[in-house]
């Protein structure tokens, strides 16, 4: 099937490009990129006033498959992410069974060939069982098609093990990517620990517990030279860390999800699970530092950390809540909102720190519209104007404090290896 995407505004941080220009694609490849092109093909896409950019890659998604498809699975977590404009997402292993053998990483893999509508790599386990004690054997994961290692959920608390696992990895070429929180400090901490966290009577959770063991992963990086990717960063101290880590020529990225730039302690309304998160919502200055760190460049990527969760687990107090909220379907919008709109980043850093830096991070052939690569893209209109409404969704999980939320970006089309896998109209 052959596609021609007219009028659009192709952002092509590869190329450092940005121009009205139409693309052709056929056979899933992207064959012509010209003003004006006249061809003949199967669909045309008018994509006038919009932004057509490689498809988004999401660095850290819960899928729930195997074993929590109550929450989630992979045809619904693809379904959710083809909808906010991702045609590439790593799938955290902290599922059951955790993914820590081959036979898993195969299960996944071939159930999202099954659902067909995002490239889906699996993320492999640190340890066996997810238990911190024993590393897994790296090289069979590796073969089976992991993209990564991780314990996301929590940390990897022996160092010496992760260390250990950090050399391995370093070894094979895979990414490490880390959750980074001392279990040891959180102490039955639901929210941030500061006033609101008083104010409502609940335990807090201090920043600390992020940056000491952010600094643990960072020192172990620079004496392995591992690739270490720090997920889910929330505090200010997070971005100061990975700014003196990159002038130190330590290999070290860092991702900042939508939540976190978008919220701030300050707009938790009530203790209500919707707004439990690990690691929570901080104070404004750790925001705004966030905020400053995907201006500067020091943060490389917007993930959005996607982890859903029944109605029921979430509809309660924090106490009782599991930590989490959805975030690929409204990915774009609050990027587009609150980061775009506003003057903070601009439309081609977007497009880096949603695609064409998490490519470079995993290491693979994706995030470009250059003539010749797979034709994985995305049709966004950034001035559409629409207010979140879960029940929309298309993931199983509604559990988002943005419910209700008026925001800007639209995602019109998701296309995969040339074919359209989510259209807004249809």
């Amino acid at each position: 099937m052959s596609l021609l995407i007219k009028n659009g505004t192709v952002i092509n941080p590869a190329e450092n490009q940005m121009e009205k220009l139409d693309i052709f694609v056929d056979d899933g490849i992207i064959q012509k990129k010209e003003k004006n092109l006249e061809v003949n093909a199967d669909r045309v896409i008018d994509a006038e006033g919009c932004y057509v950019m490689p498809g988004l890659i999401d660095l850290h998604v819960h899928f729930r498959d195997p074993g929590l498809t109550y929450k989630e699975d992979i045809a619904t977590g693809s379904a959710a992410a083809a909808a906010g404009g991702f045609t590439t997402v790593c799938c955290m292993p902290n599922t059951k069974p955790v993914v820590d053998s081959p036979e898993t990483v195969t299960y996944i893999v071939e159930k999202a060939k099954e659902a067909g509508l995002t490239n889906v790599l699996p993320v492999g386990a640190v340890t066996k069982g997810m238990l911190g004690k024993e590393v897994n054997d790296f090289e069979a994961l590796k073969k089976a098609g992991i993209c990564a290692i991780s314990e996301d959920g929590k940390s990897v608390m022996d160092s010496a093990v992760y260390r250990k696992a950090m050399k391995e990895a370093a070894r094979l070429g895979l990414p490490v990517m880390a959750h980074c929180e001392d279990i040891n400090l959180v102490e039955g901490g639901v929210m941030n620990m500061d006033a609101k966290a008083e104010a409502l009577g609940l335990k807090g959770i201090s920043n600390a517990v992020e940056d000491i063991i952010a600094a643990r992963d960072i020192l172990l990086a620079k004496e392995t030279g591992a690739k270490l990717h720090l997920c889910h960063c929330s505090t200010r101290d997070s971005v100061t860390m990975i700014q003196e880590a990159k002038a130190d020529g330590i290999d070290v990225t860092g991702e900042v999800c939508p939540h976190h730039f978008s919220m701030c302690t300050e707009d938790i309304t009530a203790n209500e699970g919707n707004f439990k998160m690990n690691p929570p919502l901080r104070e404004r200055e750790d925001m705004e530092t966030l905020v400053q760190g995907l201006h500067d460049n020091v943060m490389d990527v917007i993930s959005t950390d996607h982890a859903p969760h029944s109605a029921e687990e979430k509809n309660q107090v924090m106490e009782k809540s599991p930590f989490g909220i959805v975030g690929l379907e409204t990915s774009v919008a609050l990027t587009m909102t609150n980061l775009v709109k506003t003057g903070k980043l601009t439309p081609m850093q977007m497009a880096e720190k949603m695609s064409y830096n998490p490519a470079k991070v995993l290491g693979i052939d994706k995030g470009t519209l250059n003539i010749g690569k797979v034709a994985d893209i995305v049709v966004i209109n950034p001035d559409e104007t629409y207010v979140v409404d879960v029940n929309t969704f298309k993931s199983k999980g509604k559990n988002t404090p943005f419910d209700g939320a008026t925001v800007s970006g639209k995602v019109k089309y998701t296309i995969l290896n040339g074919k359209i896998v989510y259209s807004d109209a249809e």
